[in-house]
C-alpha cells in the first residue's frame, strides 16, 4: 500500500513545540553498499536515526562512527553494547542522558538489547529507543512489555520509539506495543507502508511508536522523497526505512524559585 505522497515537514520550532524527523533503519550490519546506506540517510534529513543491526563485533566502534559521519550525523549510544540497536542524531539534538539496556536472553536464541536517550531539541525534551525484537513468538512477546516499560521508565512526557519487530501489525506483539503507543504508520499514512523485503516488499514489519502528546505529521517507507533514489534503497540494506515527521511539545516552562521572604 502507497498513502499519497506529500512533502513531510522540515526539522523546525513553532511556537510551543518542535518538529523532528525520525528514521528507523534496519541497515544489516552494514554488509551491503556503505554508501548507499549513507546517501540514503543523509536523503531523509532525520534528526534522529534508530539503527538496528549495527556492526556489533570486531571494532564496531569505528565502523559506527564511520557511518555517522558519512551521513552527516554523531554516534550517541549502542551498538555492540546492546547487540545491535543503535542511535545516532544530529548536532541539534542535545544528548541529556543514554542507557544501553540488554534483554533477558532464551538459550539458543540471539541476544537482544534497547539503545535508549533522552534527548532535547529546541525546548522539547524527548525519550528514544531503538530496538530489534526477537524471531521467536514467545520472547518477542516479553520483550515487547519490556520495551513499554522501558519507555515510561525514561521520566519524560514525551517519547519514540522504533524498530524492526519481526512480526507483522496483527501480530500480537505489535498490537501489544500498539495498544499503548500510537503507531505512525496508522496515524498518518505518507510514502511506501511495507518494509521487507526491498525489492517486492510484501510485509510491515518495521514501525515508528510516539507515546502520548506527540503529533505524527507523516510516517512511512521514504519511496519518491526528493534526492533519495530507489537504487539506492535496493542496495543500502535488505529492509526498507521508515521515516517519521513528529510534533513534540515544548517542555512546560519551569516556574523559578521564590527567595525566602525576610
Amino acid at each position: 500500500m502507497v498513502a499519497e505522497h506529500r512533502g513531510l515537514p522540515a526539522s523546525g520550532t513553532e511556537e510551543g513545540a518542535a518538529l523532528v524527523r525520525v528514521l528507523s533503519y534496519n541497515i544489516r550490519s552494514m554488509r551491503d553498499d556503505r554508501a548507499a546506506l549513507a546517501r540514503v540517510i543523509r536523503a531523509c534529513a532525520p534528526d534522529l536515526v534508530l539503527i538496528q543491526e549495527a556492526p556489533r563485533f570486531f571494532r564496531w566502534r569505528k565502523a559506527a562512527e564511520r557511518l555517522a559521519r558519512s551521513a552527516g550525523l554523531v554516534y550517541v549510544t549502542g551498538g555492540g553494547t546492546t547487540a545491535g540497536p543503535m542511535i545516532l542524531a544530529t548536532l541539534r539534538a542535545h544528548v541529556e542522558r543514554t542507557e544501553d539496556v540488554l534483554l533477558p536472553r532464551t538459550p539458543g536464541l540471539h541476544q537482544r538489547g534497547f539503545a535508549t536517550a533522552v534527548v532535547r531539541i529546541g525546548r522539547a525534551r524527548l525519550g528514544v529507543l531503538s530496538c530489534h525484537l526477537s524471531l521467536a513468538d514467545r520472547e518477542r512477546y516479553e520483550q515487547a512489555g519490556l520495551l513499554l516499560e522501558r519507555v515510561a521508565g525514561l521520566g519524560v512526557p514525551h517519547a519514540v520509539a522504533g524498530g524492526d519487530l519481526n512480526e507483522r501489525p496483527e501480530g500480537r506483539s505489535f498490537r501489544r506495543v500498539a495498544g499503548t503507543l500510537t503507531d505512525g504508520w496508522a496515524a498518518k499514512p505518507w510514502g511506501g507502508e511495507f518494509t521487507s523485503t526491498p525489492r517486492e516488499p510484501q510485509q510491515r514489519i518495521d514501525a515508528v511508536f510516539t507515546s502520548d502528546g506527540v503529533e505524527v505529521l507523516g510516517c512511512g517507507v521514504p519511496r519518491g522523497l526528493p534526492g533519495l533514489r530507489d537504487a539506492d534503497l535496493l542496495a543500502a540494506s535488505d529492509h526498507l526505512p521508515v521515516l517519521a515527521a513528529l510534533r513534540v511539545p515544548a517542555d512546560a516552562p519551569r516556574t523559578p524559585l521564590r527567595s525566602p521572604s525576610a
